[in-house]
């Protein structure tokens, strides 16, 4: 054997293996693998959903009506009901129900679950006074339920306020009652054919009603504000009409600014639907420009598309 290999032999013998440590991202992977307990929450079940001020439109035309947007950190679902033989049944004309449906099985029950989930009892919350919401990044923040009634609101109404007991049992439901409004993890507001009258009567009110945005100044009988309106909508073709092709005219602009202002010096947020979803360029101006005028809730059907905007 030459001297040189002798050398690196003798220093390979001598030299001490170093075990290098394991990385960041393996250690990650490891405890992922082994579904650790220090990985594991009561509330994790919208772990890092930031939510956002969209309302996702005709919500139950979602994959999944409910889940899907909540996973998109949206903050305000709406179903349209339609009662038929003392069934609420949810779906955008009645060629669209099924048995399966209802507004109990798509919003009520999910919603009863996944809030007792956010608020377990235990050592820990025995002192928790106000339950959580939906959002575990934002528990103080309620998710918007609009209720858009298709049949006659009259008759409809009583329905909705009794399928809606389970959320009011259990303390779920945002109330206005002695002059004082609590919000809780759920805010049912009625829209479509909900009945104003009706609403208005209600003590205690724990199913508001969607203003008209643009009528908030005409003289009424009625004091719009937050504890019975806590949103105010109106169809932006009709109300604004700008397609997003081309420059807004002031005309346009001041229209959006002056509805927005009503609502907000009333301490209401403000909603424009019916806003054109095509083409996309359109849609993203239209988007940004209610955005920069101060429009509260953005109206969506393309959940991803809103919440990465």
């Amino acid at each position: 054997m030459s001297s040189l290999c002798s050398f690196f032999l003798a220093l390979l013998l001598v030299t001490p293996i170093v075990h290098s440590t394991p990385g960041v991202n393996t250690e990650i992977a490891t405890l992922e693998h082994q579904n650790s307990a220090l990985l594991q929450y009561p509330t994790s079940f919208t772990q890092n959903i930031v939510p956002k001020p969209i309302h996702s439109h005709n919500d139950y035309w979602r994959d999944v009506p409910l889940l899907t947007a909540l996973s998109f950190g949206v903050a305000s679902v709406e179903a349209d009901v339609w009662l038929v033989d003392n069934i609420l049944y949810v779906g955008h004309e009645m060629a669209a129900l099924t048995k399966d449906r209802t507004f109990d099985s798509l919003y009520v029950q999910p919603l009863l679950k996944i809030i007792h989930g956010m608020n377990p009892v235990d050592s820990f919350t025995v002192n928790q006074t106000t339950p959580n919401g939906v959002f575990d990044t934002a528990s103080n923040i309620p998710l918007q339920l609009l209720v858009d009634i298709k049949t006659d609101g009259v008759e409809t109404l009583p329905a909705v306020l009794k399928a809606l007991q389970p959320l009011r049992s259990a303390g779920y439901l945002s109330t206005f009652a002695n002059g004082t409004f609590t919000l809780a993890p759920v805010l049912v507001i009625g829209t479509g054919n909900s009945p104003l009258e009706p609403i208005k009567a209600l003590e205690p009110r724990d199913f508001f009603f969607d203003a008209p945005l643009t009528e908030l100044t005409v003289p009424s009988n009625t004091t719009w504000s937050p504890t019975l309106s806590p949103i105010a909508s109106t169809d932006y073709n009709v109300a604004i009409g700008w397609s997003g092709i081309g420059p807004i005219s002031d005309a346009q602009k001041a229209n959006i600014t002056k509805f927005v202002n009503d609502a907000k010096s009333r301490g209401i947020n403000s909603r424009f639907w019916d806003t054109p979803g095509w083409p996309i360029f359109a849609r993203n101006a239209i988007w940004q420009e209610l955005i920069n005028d101060g429009a509260f809730w953005l109206n969506a059907d393309d959940l991803e598309a809103a919440s990465t905007f």
